[in-house]
């Protein structure tokens, strides 16, 4: 965690006894403090002093905490503010978070929560600076935290990635389905000296396992049934660039060691294939638990993953990250709305209450597919009712109901896509959690079928037997 260094603290609080406590806790952090009792005030302190962080109470007796947040972020939108209350609000938090506030932590507090939280918003506001600086030289950077969201776990994320480009070896990119690895993958491809080599990206999750070694490694005419003339794998495909490898601990064991065995020579030989043809690629390997977890798990080799962990970039779940929750539902509730030519004035209060407690474990993706189906549901604000018809809970089965208002194609879009869910879960179920077996049930196919899985932010872990 960062040391304080001597950063300026702007305290703003009209109770005397809270701002000598804080005073005492910060300036024993090596903080300087700098200390107003009203939000009158603190402009001017803020001008003045420049203040790394603010900690300012939400209810003063002139000029309140709401309006003083609005006013700091006026004079500087990077401006770094905690909220303290004695009061739980949750309306108040929201409104909070949508006016641009680092945190909101309530009074009493909690010691070593808040200075925490203090040091985290100082390294926040370090990591805001640095990146601020490459964005511009680097368009993908700033595209990068356009799409992810404005939070400081983003901006810590966008410098992981920075640092696993600069380097030359491979990068493992930890996270939760849905949180954005892939967009990382291609940051950190098009930062890197291999920028203007093929990017080449392959689903370890969505090949069946009789063909992922010919999709990796490639084969020769006639190596395998159907093989009518050779062809390239992805290793050689990527030769000279960056393979993107998604789900890495779904490969099974014998691939694992192929692919160690080719990383570590640098050369791959296809199936049915009299000699080795020599490959230069570097790895940028996905996993969804750490793959610390995974070896322990026995679905990865330990060796493996020594080799592709030279860096890591762990990117948090979207419930960790709720100011990303406020920008990227804004963003989807546009981008659908323009699509839809469906005008749509914003997003409740209440719904955003939703979502903001939701725990979100499609992450991203999920929050798209349910912004979109609100746009459609809703007239004019979303509520509520648009989110999660009929007030079902966000994690309860998908409800039938038919919203006013909508065209017969829109209905028919929306109850496709509950039924699809309600049709993969009954399969996953009766199937005990195997794709392959749930596949055969559904009459597709073994990626299609995970492709969907993916986009609704269900995982075959959930369905398999303790």
């Amino acid at each position: 965690m960062r040391d304080a260094g001597g950063a300026t603290l702007l305290v703003v609080d009209d109770e005397p006894d809270m701002r000598s406590l804080l005073e005492d806790i910060f300036t024993a952090e090596r903080f300087r403090v700098v200390s107003v009792a009203d939000g009158a005030d603190a402009p001017a302190a803020y001008r003045r002093e420049q203040p790394a962080v603010v900690l300012l109470d939400l209810v003063m007796p002139r000029v309140g905490g709401m309006e003083t947040l609005q006013e700091l972020r006026q004079l500087d939108s990077s401006a770094c503010v905690i909220i303290l209350t004695a009061f739980v609000e949750i309306p108040k938090a929201v409104q909070a978070m949508r006016l641009g506030a680092y945190d909101y932590l309530t009074k009493p507090f909690v010691k070593d929560e808040l200075v925490l939280t203090v040091q985290r918003a100082l390294e926040h506001r370090g990591l805001v600076a640095r990146v601020a600086e490459l964005e511009n030289l680097s368009g993908p950077v700033a595209s990068l935290r356009a799409l992810m969201g404005p939070s400081a776990a983003v901006t810590r994320v966008v410098a992981s990635a920075l640092e696993g480009a600069a380097a030359s070896g491979h990068v493992t990119i930890e996270g939760e389905p849905g949180t954005g690895k892939e967009l990382i993958a291609r940051t950190i491809h098009q930062q890197s000296a291999r920028r203007d080599r093929p990017f080449v990206t392959l689903d370890c999750g969505a090949v069946a396992e009789a063909n992922v070694e010919s999709e990796l490694f490639g084969y020769e005419k006639g190596a395998i049934p159907g093989a009518e003339r050779s062809r390239e794998g992805q290793l050689q495909r990527a030769d000279g660039g960056t393979l993107f490898l998604d789900e890495i601990a779904a490969l099974p064991a014998p691939i694992q060691s192929r692919l160690l065995r080719a990383l570590r020579e640098r050369k791959v030989q296809p199936l049915g294939g009299s000699r080795a043809v020599p490959v230069d690629v570097r790895v940028l390997a996905a996993s969804r638990a750490s793959l610390e977890h995974e070896v322990r798990a026995g679905r990865l080799r330990q060796d493996l993953a020594s080799l592709l962990s030279e860096s890591t970039v762990s990117v948090p779940p979207l419930r960790e990250r709720r100011e990303d929750i406020m920008a990227l539902a804004n963003r989807f509730a546009e981008e659908m709305a323009m699509e839809r030519g469906r005008p749509v004035r914003g997003i409740s209060e209440s719904a955003w209450q939703l979502l903001l407690a939701h725990a979100w474990p499609g992450n991203a993706r999920e929050l798209r597919d349910v912004i979109r189906r609100a746009v459609l549901r809703c007239e004019d604000v979303v509520e509520p009712d648009h989110l999660w018809p009929r007030g079902r809970r966000a994690d309860a089965p998908a409800s039938r109901h038919a919203p006013g208002g909508l065209s017969l194609r829109e209905l028919a879009e929306l109850g496709a896509a509950e039924a699809e869910q309600q049709a993969i879960r009954e399969a996953l179920r009766a199937s005990r959690g195997n794709k392959s077996a749930a596949a055969r049930l559904l009459k597709t196919d073994y990626k299609t079928l995970h492709v969907k899985m993916r986009q609704y932010a269900i995982t075959g872990e959930d369905f398999r037997p303790a």
